[in-house]
């Protein structure tokens, strides 16, 4: 076998599975703030209060705003996905086959980003919308967005709610949800697919992480982009071993990441029943 097409493998290997975490990997890490390339084990994010603007006497002091300013530190851990490789020469010329092994290393790892991130979202208490013993219901949905506007949460384009597969589906249940009559045909940039929707100006997406309780109440959240801080020392890495022993490789997916909550106010949870009817 030649060095050179084995070195080869490796490094298409490792270019894959970067792909696939950066395209299918992870649903929410662009919905949150992120600092990369993180050097050390923590890594802070500034979070600053409300200023008040105010007059002046003529030649007077201009006024301070005196800002409250604070840090939010968030621990970074170390997460990997392994697996072993058999039959490396087949594996060599079977695109479809070293693809579908990438993409589950991956998906892997993508899946544990969101896990952070939710973790983090789900410490969130200042702001919640009781389940009622229903499903989600336009009447959560405003009572969850008049909190933002109490909140003076920004209306800017960077909320994001993310509800399970049960409130997705009562969701496309209500017409101001689905109809472009009432959102305008400018509002479904995602028509085509069914991973996406934008309505009162936040992008929902369904997910399937979510947490549900004993009493199978599921919490959705609303939240703003700036609430909720990423951070990551290694993005997704992969380290290709052989090991004669076993005829195989042992590839290794890993990173280094962590999330933390920095605002709640800008974090709202809307709490669904799910049970299943009897």
């Amino acid at each position: 076998m030649s060095t050179t097409i084995d070195q080869a493998f490796i490094k298409q290997f490792e270019r894959e599975v970067h792909e696939a975490y950066q395209r299918q990997g992870s649903k929410l890490r662009n919905t949150v703030r992120t600092i990369s390339n993180v050097n050390g084990s923590s890594a802070v994010f500034q979070k600053v209060g409300k200023g008040t603007a105010s007059t002046k006497s003529t030649h007077g002091m201009v006024p301070v705003m005196n800002l409250d300013h604070s840090n939010i530190e968030v621990v970074l851990q170390d997460y990997y996905a392994g697996d072993w490789v058999d039959r490396l020469d087949e594996l060599k010329t079977n695109i479809d086959e070293r693809q579908v092994i990438a993409a589950a290393g991956a998906n892997a790892l993508g899946r544990k980003t969101d896990e952070l991130i939710i973790n983090a979202l789900d410490t969130a208490s200042q702001n919640t919308v009781v389940d009622d013993n229903v499903g989600m219901t336009k009447a959560k949905l405003l009572e969850a967005f008049e909190t933002f506007g109490e909140k003076d949460v920004p209306d800017d384009g960077q909320r994001y709610c993310i509800v399970g597969w049960k409130q997705w589906s009562e969701l496309l249940g209500i017409d101001e949800f689905v109809s472009a009559d009432y959102i305008g045909s400018e509002n479904l940039p995602y028509s085509s697919i069914t991973q996406a929707k934008v309505w009162l100006g936040t992008v929902f997406i369904p997910h399937s992480g979510l947490p549900v309780d004993e009493n199978d109440i599921r919490s959705c959240f609303w939240y703003h982009k700036t609430a909720v801080g990423h951070a990551a020392a290694s993005d997704v890495q992969t380290d290709v071993s052989w090991h004669g022993d076993r005829a195989s490789h042992f590839v290794n997916n890993m990173m280094s990441q962590g999330a933390g909550l920095i605002d709640q106010s800008g974090i709202v949870t809307i709490n669904c029943d799910e049970t299943p009817d009897a």
